[in-house]
């Protein structure tokens, strides 16, 4: 009796929990600064990183924006102008963290907003919070707001300071005086560590007072890499009031004229004013998630589901032709390059849900095309050979000591292959012949050259760095083999829908590609593989995504075999997200439900719930895994499909535990698709 009363007494805990968990925000209430990594708040261009500190953000990075500076001796991100920091006194006495009591930390994931809260002492209750303005990409707001507790006097400070790296900074402050307005301008220029972009960024206040009752806006430079802005305000007991600020960074890499054009967009988001500004934020997000995933009955599920998707959205933006890299915006992590992560694992869940944005990822390939041509010629190859690791201009950008460089060449057939399934749901034939043949026709060119035709069925791919990086020079990888198939049938293809006559040595290359076998009828991971431990799904991914192998008792021996072989650390996200999704299409949805969690569970960290690269690790946010497991829901719960004729819906399987899966705004035609138990 006592067992079964155990039992329920855990199931109703468990439900509780789970129907009590807010399925788009993201609280923390016990904020511990020595365990704390940061949330992002981003808009596909300025991702701004969250700080246990009162008043303080962690990072602001810019996409885009790359220098060569002390790492690897490679292109790197670089961090941007701390431009939403700012100081607050109060009664004379600026607050700091031991300061303050009751803070509270909130991700609001279906506005994008970021928001913190505390007391400070008996005298006031304060919060604030910050925006990447989804419609403005240069240009953030912080909108604080003070209730005091008894009469007191405040000083609020903008401050803007210059990171580290920067050099040769200049700092200026100018008012503005219109009959409607005065717009105080802090403002800040600095040139990146070799000089090769100018960076600017300015911030200026938004008060709620009409024109003449404004506070007085006073201008102090502290050091040659940080100045301020303040004004004072007596609050009396019981009166709550708010203020904002909001600022622009932009580098020449964006636009020509990036010191004027920071001042330029700090004023325009003056004018328009903190109202028009969130109004306008909140509709684009709305807009964004018009395309959305939605489980019945499991609310921890839903919670972590939103939290990838609004990280993806967050990351990324129409318009851009800019890609993803594995760590988004969120940071500095892989030093900003652009990987297969953002083709292979990214690109899909995009495509699918946004195609718009998706684009622009391709379009960032198409744009470096050229890069990629002399890449293969310096590589005595045809056609476009793509860099293992990308950044602003498409060279290659992989540290030397680092193999993937020179030979992880399964990359090129990424790129090949994300063209093709663009067209594939988009059905757009002029982007196919303008954008996506060039790409296509390339990618196979490369492959029909980087083979070593030693006779029929043995057209080789050796000395590879295989898609499971712990396999390096290797032979006849079977993912890199299989992906080099997939776009040399997809440049046939492509080529006969657009009516121009294909190479017909592609096929010819194709059809003698081998993919091989052990003596047990496994799929072989590469010719000198012999059941050793692996990083990530290689063999797996010739069931989804290169539908290589459709037989569904050689998808289900491989699985058996190879998820045996993935050690509990170390391993990245993706790898269980693809058991998940194949195990979906099998019709096992209690095992697919396992390694869903699985695949990111054990790799979140507090107290957002931030995901890391690796289970236990500590280097979020992982974009990459989030978008293997989005694929995961898409097309494996979901059975989303994406053929050459759009987007399908096939069979698969619901973990038990949940009652239904939706699908919302799913492609160009935002079509809504379900599945049930």
């Amino acid at each position: 009796m006592q067992k079964r009363l155990l039992i329920f007494h855990c199931l109703f805990l468990i439900s509780y929990f789970s129907f009590s968990q807010d399925s788009w925000k993201i609280d923390a209430e016990k904020i511990d600064p020595s365990n704390y990594y940061g949330i992002t708040v981003a808009n596909g261009m300025i991702g701004i990183v969250s700080s246990p500190e009162p008043f303080k953000v962690k990072d602001v990075v810019l996409a885009g924006a790359y220098d060569l500076y002390g790492r690897g001796r490679v292109s790197n991100f670089l961090r941007s102008f701390n431009l939403l920091n700012m100081k607050l006194s109060i009664d004379g006495r600026e607050i700091g963290a031991k300061d303050i009591s009751n803070m509270k930390q909130e991700l609001d994931m279906h506005h994008a907003s970021f928001t913190t809260s505390f007391d400070y002492g008996d005298k006031a209750t304060i919060s604030y919070t910050y925006y990447s303005l989804r419609h403005l990409p240069f240009t953030v707001l912080m909108d604080i707001s003070i209730t005091a507790k008894k009469d007191c006097d405040i000083i609020a400070s903008s401050v803007m300071e210059a990171p580290d790296a920067l050099k040769d900074v200049q700092n200026y402050y100018n008012e503005i005086d219109r009959p409607h307005a005065l717009i105080s301008l802090l403002t800040s220029t600095a040139k990146s560590p070799t000089g090769k972009l100018l960076m600017c960024a300015s911030t200026t206040f938004l008060f709620s007072e009409h024109r003449g009752s404004e506070p007085r806006v006073i201008h102090e430079m502290w050091d040659n890499n940080m100045h301020l802005m303040k004004f004072s305000k007596q609050i009396k007991s019981g009166e709550t009031y708010q203020f904002s600020i909001a600022g622009s960074s932009i580098t020449s890499a964006h636009h020509d004229d990036p010191l004027n054009e920071a001042e330029r967009l700090t004023i325009f988001a003056k004018l328009e004013g903190r109202d028009r500004l969130i109004m306008f934020h909140n509709k684009a997000w709305d807009e964004l998630w018009k395309s959305d995933i939605t489980i019945d009955g499991d609310a921890q599920s839903q919670q972590d589901i939103h939290s990838m998707l609004y990280h993806l959205y967050s990351f990324a933006r129409a318009g851009t032709t800019m890609s993803l890299s594995p760590m988004g915006i969120s940071g500095l992590g892989y030093n900003g390059h652009v990987f297969w992560d953002a083709d292979l694992w990214m690109f899909p869940a995009l495509l699918v849900l946004h195609p718009e944005i998706a684009k622009s990822l391709i379009d960032y390939r198409y744009e470096r095309i050229d890069a990629a041509k002399r890449n293969a010629f310096s590589h005595g190859y045809k056609g476009a050979m793509y860099p293992w690791e990308s950044a602003g201009t498409g060279v290659e950008e992989t540290p030397v000591w680092a193999l993937s460089g020179p030979f992880e060449h399964h990359i090129t057939a990424c790129v090949g292959m994300a063209a093709w399934n663009y067209y594939c749901v988009t059905q757009d034939k002029k982007w196919l012949r303008e954008k996506g043949w060039p790409i296509l026709s390339a990618t196979a060119d490369f492959w029909a050259s980087r083979v070593e035709r030693n006779g029929a069925g043995h057209y080789d791919i050796n000395d590879v760095v295989a898609a499971d990086e712990w396999a390096e020079n290797i032979d006849n990888d079977a993912f890199t083999n299989a992906a080099a198939k997939s776009v040399l049938h997809a440049a046939t293809e492509a080529a006969k829908i657009l009516g121009i006559a294909p190479d017909a040595d592609w096929m010819n290359v194709a059809n003698n590609i081998p993919i091989l076998k052990l003596e047990n009828g496994v799929t072989r991971e590469h010719a000198q593989y012999h059941g050793e431990g692996i990083k990530q799904a290689d063999v797996n991914l010739l069931a989804y995504p290169l539908k290589e192998i459709k037989d569904l008792n050689q998808i289900k021996k491989d699985l058996e075999y190879y998820e045996t072989r993935i050690p509990n650390e170390g391993t990245p996200a993706m790898t269980q997200a693809i058991f998940a999704l194949l195990y979906s299409r099998l019709g096992d949805g209690n095992k697919a439900y396992h390694f869903l969690k699985d695949a990111y569970t054990p790799n979140l960290n507090p107290p957002f719930r931030v995901i890391a690269e690796t289970k236990g690790g500590t280097n979020p946010y992982f974009a990459t895994g989030a978008g293997g497991v989005l694929q995961a829901m898409l097309m494996g719960f979901g059975g989303l499909d994406i053929t050459s004729q759009g987007l399908i819906q096939i069979k698969s399987k619901l973990p038990s535990n949940w009652k239904s899966l939706t699908l919302s705004g799913i492609g160009l035609d935002k079509k809504t698709f379900v599945n049930q138990n």
